[in-house]
């Protein structure tokens, strides 16, 4: 008996039961609030989504989690110090289906489509000059698997990418950054910034005031990662004053974002709901099966995230 915990609403979290138990037929997929005492104490995997932390604290025996997300930041808050390991998904789907929206949204930006879109409004008929995409730098911050992804399908596509994290890298064909003075140099020589990275105490507020004004004038901003990653309140004042072109935000403080927020009112900001690149139920339900079976008849724990690192 393996417990579902989660807080989504009820139709979506019925819907995940059915992928999850047509996967993992060897063991019975129940919901937490259905599970006995004696049940909760007996579990040792959970499968979480969104999970109350009062709720995990009750499974006192637990080995290791399955988040069915790939972000596992808001976990890692809500529990600090956890006794058990957290995998997060890591899915090749996952990652073609973010390296895909990258790159509709860097087209977006590329076409100047926010520009005729702005123009529509105020019935302004006005071409803008379109550079071919080798001359068009575009920054990943972030090379794991989805930025990874994301950078070679820009490449293939004819972009000139950029890239930077923390440590260093080398990918073929990809300007590679890392550190604080590459991430300089990096923001200095962009077109478009794609931010990628995960929420941790050393990206938190990383694209700040200081990192925000390395920009130039006609840089815009994709971020598909976290809010907190980047200083929005700064980058509305930058917007407005045409000290940067236009941000593509799928990503807030609160979501869904609140109806009084001044971000939709910024006509140089797109605003997206979180759909940059969605868990897609039937290949993360694989994946969870697999990780489970081996757990239960090899002892295997998979990958699990590094508590210090947060990632």
């Amino acid at each position: 008996m393996i417990p579902f915990v989660s807080s989504c609403d009820k139709k979506l979290t019925n819907l995940w039961l059915k992928y999850l138990q047509n996967e993992i037929n060897e063991y019975e997929i129940v919901l937490f609030e259905e599970l006995s005492e004696y049940q909760k104490l007996a579990c040792d995997v959970a499968i979480v989504a969104n999970p109350n932390p009062l709720d995990i604290m009750q499974l006192k025996n637990l080995k290791w989690v399955q988040s069915l997300w790939a972000g596992v930041e808001k976990l890692l808050y809500d529990i600090s110090n956890p006794s058990f390991k957290i995998v997060r998904m890591i899915d090749p789907i996952l990652a073609k289906t973010m390296a895909e929206t990258v790159l509709t949204w860097s087209l977006f930006l590329h076409k100047n489509m926010h520009l005729y879109g702005k123009q529509q409004k105020q019935k302004v008929w006005k071409q803008h000059l379109e550079l071919l995409p080798e001359e068009k730098n575009i920054l990943i911050l972030g090379l794991g698997n989805l930025g990874l992804k994301s950078a070679k399908k820009l490449k293939e596509n004819g972009f000139n990418v950029l890239g930077w994290s923390r440590s260093k890298k080398e990918i073929e064909g990809i300007k590679t950054y890392f550190g604080n003075e590459g991430l300089i140099q990096s923001l200095k020589n962009a077109d478009i910034v794609v931010c990628l990275l995960p929420l941790t105490n050393q990206t938190k507020n990383l694209l700040n005031k200081q990192k925000l004004d390395l920009l130039h004038s006609n840089v815009s901003l994709i971020n598909f990662a976290r809010a907190p990653i980047v200083d929005y309140e700064y980058l509305s004042k930058k917007l407005d004053k045409s000290e940067l072109s236009h941000a593509v935000l799928d990503v807030f403080y609160e979501e869904p974002l609140e109806k009084d927020s001044l971000l939709w009112e910024n006509e140089n900001i797109t605003i997206l709901p979180h759909i940059s690149a969605p868990t897609n139920m039937k290949s993360a339900s694989k994946i969870v099966s697999k990780h489970i079976i081996e757990y239960y008849e090899k002892g295997i724990i998979p990958i699990f995230v590094d508590i210090k690192k947060g990632y």
